[in-house]
């Protein structure tokens, strides 16, 4: 069997940040953590972390009385104003996780409406980046369209026919998005794009690479969570760039061993939350199976990294002086 590699695949800059914060939190607080929502939409990832003592809650109220006092980290969805509001009249210590790239699309949200416009947001509903962005601004002051059919049909309110101005969750399908945004240009002329695409780079980049493998594996697997937006991306991308068949494979005991040929050539991807050793155990799996081929197919390098917050970067100023 031949298999080809997709890079850039697995963590980006903003998982392996929000992943971090978590660790280095827990080094400098100790355990109990508490860490509102998944911090990354991976199950490996989240049972790692929970091994190590963070407590994951839906709620900042799911917070027992007795540990009031002990920090609490947004995941790197972002959150609704609301939140670390909540979190401040409570006197509540916490750690914004959201990833900068997300950060960015509440930041420009905020300067439009600002500006006086209507903001259209594109993207999934119930998904937590998508609750964040929309709880940046006033009820009412975001749509949110997840299809051409919509950005057909949509109305904008009175008065802001001309005043409109668009965003975009950060994991969403490159090729979708774009037939979107082309219907509510061509609807609306006068309408606002952001200044740089909101679509984050590793995004866009592992989405590229699926492409290439497409073209050339009859098969591709994608290790994901069935939650993660950004891998359920790379399923779609693969069916419509080539692939006879694709899946999302949570690990190596998800493999579709049914489908699976020696006389196949199979591409191999991860989502931006899936921790590399999780792609090994894949491959390992394949080896002992088959007599397998490696490929790697590159479509770029990345070299982003995000900061941690001061608070954090503080804990390593503080070894420094001690050594």
């Amino acid at each position: 069997m031949k298999v080809l590699l997709a890079n850039p695949r697995g963590f980006c800059a903003g998982v392996d940040r929000a992943i971090q914060i978590v660790e280095k939190s827990l080094e400098r607080y100790g355990a109990p953590i508490y860490v509102r929502h998944e911090i990354v939409h991976n199950k490996h990832v989240v049972d790692s972390l929970r091994a190590k003592g963070a407590i994951f809650i839906d709620e900042l109220d799911d917070i027992p009385s007795k540990d009031k006092d002990r920090p609490v980290i947004f995941s790197a969805h972002g959150v609704p104003k609301s939140v670390p509001a909540s979190a401040e009249a409570q006197n509540i210590f916490y750690i914004d996780a959201t990833c900068p790239l997300v950060s960015k699309v509440h930041r420009e949200a905020e300067r439009h409406h600002k500006n006086g416009h209507h903001i259209i947001l594109i993207g999934h509903a119930g998904h937590p980046e998508v609750i964040g962005t929309m709880g940046q601004l006033p009820e009412g002051a975001v749509d949110l369209i997840e299809t051409v059919e919509e950005a057909e049909n949509y109305m904008p309110p009175a008065g802001f026919e001309d005043k409109l101005s668009f965003a975009t969750q950060t994991t969403l399908s490159v090729d979708d998005t774009s037939d979107i945004i082309q219907v509510l240009q061509r609807r609306f002329p006068s309408i606002q794009a952001p200044h740089k695409e909101d679509i984050c780079y590793a995004t866009t980049n592992r989405q590229n690479a699926v492409k290439e493998l497409a073209q050339r594996c009859n098969k591709v697997m994608v290790v994901g969570s069935t939650n993660s937006s950004n891998s359920k991306r790379l399923v779609e991308v693969a069916l419509r760039y080539g692939a006879e068949q694709a899946w999302l494979v949570e690990n190596k005991n998800a493999i579709p061993w049914v489908h699976l040929e020696k006389s196949d050539i199979v591409g191999i991807s991860a989502g931006a939350s899936a921790p590399e050793i999780l792609v090994e155990g894949v491959l390992e799996s394949l080896k002992e199976r088959y007599n397998c081929s490696f490929e790697t197919l590159s479509v770029t390098q990345e070299d982003v990294v995000f900061k941690l917050p001061r608070v954090l970067r503080a804990q390593k100023q503080d070894k420094k002086q001690a050594s």
